[in-house]
């Protein structure tokens, strides 16, 4: 399994698929989530993730919003292995080294708020609807990293 973090402009052809396709896998078949998946964010975002054998396994994406680093469309397909955890850790590094050493934030599902507060993200916003499903705004400060 190798991590990598690269923009938009330093994907393959071939990266940009499998992670569209494993996007897809997840939000649309598993969470039956009906958006328009790409949004023009990708082309500002800093894409991190886990690939073995050719696929992407655990994805996430990072780019700036308002003085902080915002993280978004976090998914894994192997679970319980360990992978959200370090591609988590992997990917925060990543992001600060890239934009800046500033507080991550998201928008995270709340079935994952434990996950999420168990890396040191704190809950700053009550529960919204997003797509359907219940969300919290998340945010781990500048000084936290994930161990």
């Amino acid at each position: 399994m190798t991590f990598k973090a690269k923009l938009f402009d330093e994907l393959t052809a071939a990266e940009i698929y499998e992670i569209l396709k494993a996007r897809s896998r997840v939000f649309q078949l598993e969470q039956n989530i009906r958006y328009l998946d790409e949004d023009d964010t990708d082309y500002d975002s800093l894409h991190c993730f886990f690939e073995e054998n050719g696929q992407v396994t655990a994805y996430l994406r990072a780019f700036p919003d308002n003085g902080k680093i915002r993280v978004g469309r976090v998914l894994t397909i192997t679970r319980g292995q360990g992978h959200g955890r370090l591609l988590m850790a992997r990917s925060v590094k990543a992001a600060r080294e890239c934009f800046g050493e500033c507080a991550i934030i998201m928008d995270a599902q709340k079935h994952a708020e434990g996950f999420y507060k168990k890396l040191g993200f704190v809950t700053t916003s009550g529960e919204f609807l997003e797509e359907g499903i219940v969300h919290v705004v998340m945010e781990l400060p500048r000084e936290n990293d994930i161990e």
